[in-house]
């Protein structure tokens, strides 16, 4: 009804999970890197928990349309079943056929389940299950999916499981009978409502990708949004409905504060009250105080307006001819602050838009490691490679990039929808570097997240050796290397000959470096763990390591 009116193509509220208006704030885009690292790694549970209406299901939606080709994702929606309807639904959803006599036979079911899990891993397929609504697990259901578990092989389990679900399933798992399920959790995150400024670009957000073209709600009524809704997303989406088809029927193209309230008066069915109305109240006496005071200083300040003024003259700051000349007033000090402010990532985008693009990007973040990238010849990664160097190209967060210490490409969209291409240099709280016009410009890492989907491209120092993931039993100059450079990190002086197997001892050290550093302790040396040992001791080095780094005090020093 409302859509020609504001120049909308499509509802850009409507309460269904849809993943092109998923809404990345910084914990959402730690859950889906969370995610995604689940079904790239294997073992043990992923929990991810939320209030009602915080985005949970939204996320899932998108994480199966980010899902790798190489994995098989069994989605439960509706937990609240028996434990053989449970692994029977997990046999619908992967396509497993089963017969008549093995349904409601649990040892049946699991022995299909196992003997598909090993098919798929013998063609190096990921399976993954995912359980929606969790908390609304029966007790011999999640004693079951502990269960599942214990299916693996000699080097890795053959099922990872993704739990979502309300706070409550933290509550559940925190259980003394279930604690050997939670002893497997080896990843918890908590989806929190936004804040202030994370609602504002919520609603913005939404309507951009829906075609707005200018912004609907003004600021008041976006501060108004906040504390009627309490920053929870879906809230947020039945408020901003209801507000466009109010300001709709009074022919307003404009949302204000009023009206929001007045939305907000048809979904909780309750009178609304301005948010100063409590500050009021609240501070009534000291209201009456403070009137008082200025009724008795307007009237002193007229009872002396004829008197001669008696009083001492007052010292001031000499005024420059300049500021005499121009009639400005004096002032005595002034802080002023010349490093440069953040700037919209939309203008960056657009004054440097001959730099955007894929050639650009590589050209300074070789640059950045001291190396020399030529357009035109051989891919990016292989010239990283032939100068001691090595890609890691995925889908993360800027957390995870924190972690990583180190520069990357990051691909953003404008609002017209096209790719570029940005290096980001340096990140410091809630500001990041990008490299642009031959310095760097500072943007807001809000800004930011509004236009970045998570993927990105960074260097680490491989050692010129083409990496790939190393377990127990791998062989070779990069087990070597691991071994050496935990082994220093540890502060253990490394053997003249580092053995080149993948041994128990290993597998130890890799542990202790994941439990420390907060990833998954599955003693698997993953790219991205190596990654990260590599940022390690780089960041242990004392003096002449020229290895770029991310995280900083402040980029504009």
């Amino acid at each position: 009804m409302y859509l020609p009116f504001f120049g909308l193509n499509e509802k850009p509220f409507a309460i269904t999970p849809d993943p092109r208006y998923l809404f990345l704030s910084e914990r959402h885009s730690e859950a889906l890197a969370h995610l995604l690292y689940g079904i790239n790694e294997a073992g043990g549970f992923v929990q991810l928990t939320g209030e009602v209406g915080t985005g949970k299901t939204t996320t899932i939606r998108s994480l199966l349309a980010q899902t790798p080709k190489n994995a098989e994702v069994a989605l439960i929606l509706n937990p609240r079943i028996s434990a053989p309807e449970f692994l029977l639904t997990i046999c619908e959803e992967l396509g497993v056929g089963v017969p008549d006599s093995a349904i409601g036979s649990v040892k049946e079911l699991v022995d299909i389940l196992n003997s598909y899990l090993l098919r798929a891993h013998s063609k190096g397929q990921r399976v993954v299950l995912v359980v929606d609504e969790a908390q609304n697990l029966a007790p011999d259901v999640l004693e079951q999916v502990r269960l599942l578990t214990n299916l693996e092989t000699e080097t890795q389990k053959l099922l990872q499981i993704i739990l979502i679900g309300q706070p409550e399933l933290r509550d559940i798992l925190d259980r003394v009978d279930l604690r050997q399920l939670a002893q497997r959790v080896t990843g918890r995150y908590h989806l929190d409502p936004l804040s202030k400024d994370e609602t504002a670009s919520y609603v913005r957000h939404r309507l951009r990708v829906a075609g707005a073209t200018n912004d609907i709600f003004t600021p008041a009524a976006l501060r108004e949004m906040y504390r009627l809704s309490g920053g929870v997303p879906r809230l947020i989406n039945v408020l901003s409905d209801r507000a466009l088809l109010g300001a709709y029927t009074q022919d307003r193209h404009n949302i204000t504060p009023a009206i929001v309230r007045r939305a907000a008066v048809e979904v909780f069915d309750k009178p609304i009250a301005p948010g100063w109305i409590r500050w009021a109240i609240g501070g009534g006496g000291l209201l009456a105080v403070a009137l008082t005071a200025w009724i008795l200083w307007q009237w002193r300040s007229d009872a002396s307006a004829g008197a001669p003024d008696t009083a001492a003259p007052v010292a001031t700051a000499p005024m420059s001819p300049a500021a005499t000349s121009a009639g400005t007033t004096p002032v005595a000090s002034q802080a002023t602050d010349a490093r440069p402010s953040p700037v919209a990532l939309a203008t960056l985008l657009r004054d440097f838009a001959t730099e955007t693009d894929a050639d650009n990007a590589f050209n300074k973040l070789f640059a950045l490691w001291g190396a020399q990238y030529v357009v035109g010849t051989v891919d990016p990664c292989t010239q990283a490679l032939q100068q001691g160097l090595s890609c890691l190209a995925q889908r993360g967060a800027l957390a995870e990039l924190a972690q990583f210490n180190r520069p990357a490409i990051l691909t953003v969209s404008d609002a017209q929808g096209n790719e570029h291409q940005i290096v980001l240099a340096a990140l410091a709280g809630d500001i990041a570097s990008l490299s642009l016009g031959g310095r760097q410009r500072l943007i807001n890492i809000n800004d930011l997240s509004r236009s970045w989907f998570g993927d990105y491209v960074l260097l680490w120092r491989s050692g010129g050796v083409e990496p790939v993931t190393l377990a127990a039993g791998s062989r070779g100059p990069a087990v070597q290397r691991l071994r050496a450079s935990l082994q220093a990190l540890g502060g253990q002086k490394p053997g003249a000959n580092p053995g080149n197997l993948y041994d128990a001892e290993l597998t130890r050290l890799v542990e202790a470096f994941q439990r420390e550093r907060r990833l998954a302790v599955d003693g698997v040396a993953s790219i991205a763990t190596q990654v990260m040992v590599d940022s390690a001791q780089a960041s242990q080095a004392s003096g002449g390591d020229d290895t770029p780094t991310l995280v900083t005090t402040d980029p504009r020093e």
